[in-house]
């Protein structure tokens, strides 16, 4: 693991929320739209604390954010990550695929699903698995430019 992917990695500190089996059960029930939009936010922290190190003017931090936090960059990322993914992960997957509705004019569908499904998988991962997620996260090809 690089250096600067671990000192991102010291910024946030990933914690299950489940405590014992009544909220497992509970977070079962968690439909997909709500774990992508957990995931959403899981995957923008990251990014953000990914790209503070060197430090930079904020404008130069937006921007790289924004273009990583873009659809067609989750496109990527979740494609990158499928043969690394075991049943249950690409079950969410799918799932999180078919919740994907709407999305912005003049972007792809496929594009959106393909980005609704990382973020699912990430809010799942958050949840149930915060080890994996940062196994996942890490493996990341982010641009540094």
């Amino acid at each position: 693991m690089k250096q600067k992917e671990q000192k991102a990695w010291a910024e946030i500190e990933l914690k299950a929320i489940c405590q014992g089996p009544d909220e497992i059960a509970k977070i079962k029930q968690i439909s997909p739209a709500s774990l992508a939009y957990l995931g959403d936010a899981v995957y923008e922290l990251y990014v953000r604390t990914y790209y503070l190190l060197p430090a930079q003017r904020l404008a130069n931090y937006h921007d790289r954010v924004v273009k990583q936090v873009r659809a067609e960059a989750q496109a990527a990322h979740l494609k990158s990550l499928l043969d690394r993914l075991d049943d249950r992960e690409l079950e969410i997957v799918r799932r999180g695929r078919n919740a994907a509705n709407g999305g912005r004019r003049g972007l792809d569908r496929n594009i959106y699903q393909q980005a609704t499904s990382l973020e699912t998988l990430l809010g799942y991962l958050y949840i149930n698995n915060p080890n994996r997620l940062r196994e996942l996260l890490e493996r990341l090809e982010l641009d540094r430019t």
